[in-house]
């Protein structure tokens, strides 16, 4: 039952909802830790080191200057202090970041970036492609760019001091889940040549064989990271997120999808984001990521 851990791992909280409209993700981080996130990974043989979470504006008191990339630039100063937070752990630990909205992922990849020195991959397990600009973006909302930013496909307007781009290179993108892609997304997957595992493809290959395929295909020099939006599981069994989308994951395949994250050991830091407690059911979907969180990290039945 229990993992025998390569590192311990530092949990960073990410409370930002400035990259999407519904508000209550910023109390995800809060919702994770208290559905018993230090207790299983300590369970599982894990040292724990909560970092806290980094400060970041508000929207009651943040001038929303562009309807185009709504708060950009409070959202990268707020990813720049996760990047410098996850540089540090990277060195000695297993980063988790708990968002938080998805924008996070961009300081969570960046800082990743920093610390190994090249580009990585990663598997996006998400609903949504999160692959818009300010250009093609239809709301604006910062939360449905991070993937595009990071791989360096969004444009100038995202760069930063404290967020080299690309963090990651787009031949080791996977996306894991998808069935809510915008047009303009859809073109970019097509022109960067980006992998994406759609619900329609896993229902046709199962699971097992869309994750060791984007196994396979994020596997590389530098890092390989997992960032899981709870979106990707169907609204029946992740009730608590900002924008769901029926037809989603089932409960054990998000559980396979992830043991067999654990069973490769290629992957070295997590990322959990989009709970929303205001919008959820007696924190079950808190109390799911933990669970989905112990199974990247090595829980098995036997």
């Amino acid at each position: 039952m229990s993992a025998i851990p390569r590192k311990p791992v530092s949990v960073i909280g990410a409370a930002l909802d400035l990259g999407q409209s519904r508000r209550g993700v910023d109390m995800g981080p809060s919702a994770i830790r208290y559905a018993g996130l230090e207790d299983r990974l300590q369970q599982l043989g894990f040292e724990v080191s909560d970092r806290g979470n980094v400060a970041t504006a508000i929207p009651e008191r943040t001038a929303l200057l562009d309807t185009r990339a709504r708060y950009l630039p409070e959202i990268l100063e707020t990813c720049g202090r996760i990047a410098d937070l996850v540089e540090e752990a990277a060195s000695e630990s297993t980063p988790l970041v708990l968002g938080g909205d998805h924008s996070v992922a961009l300081g969570t990849l960046a800082g990743l970036r920093r610390a190994l020195g090249v580009p990585g991959g990663v598997i996006w397990v998400d609903a949504h492609g999160d692959l818009n600009t300010p250009e093609t973006s239809p709301t604006g909302n910062v939360h449905g760019m991070p993937l595009a930013a990071a791989a360096g496909l969004a444009g100038g307007r995202f760069g930063h001091a404290s967020l080299p781009l690309p963090a990651v290179d787009p031949r080791r993108v996977a996306i894991i889940g998808a069935r809510s892609l915008d047009p303009a997304e859809q073109a970019l997957v097509r022109s960067a040549g980006l992998r994406v595992f759609t619900m329609s493809e896993i229902d046709r290959i199962g699971i097992e064989r869309a994750m060791q395929e984007a196994l396979g295909r994020v596997a590389g020099p530098g890092f390989v990271h997992l960032s899981l939006d709870l979106d990707v599981l169907d609204p029946e069994v992740a009730p608590g997120v900002g924008t769901p989308v029926r037809g989603g994951l089932t409960y054990r395949e998000a559980h396979l999808a992830l043991e067999l994250v654990a069973e490769s050991q290629l992957v070295g830091s997590f990322e959990l984001v989009e709970v929303n407690p205001i919008l959820d059911r007696a924190n079950t979907t808190a109390e799911l990521a933990v669970d989905l969180v112990a199974s990247a990290l090595g829980k098995t039945i036997l």
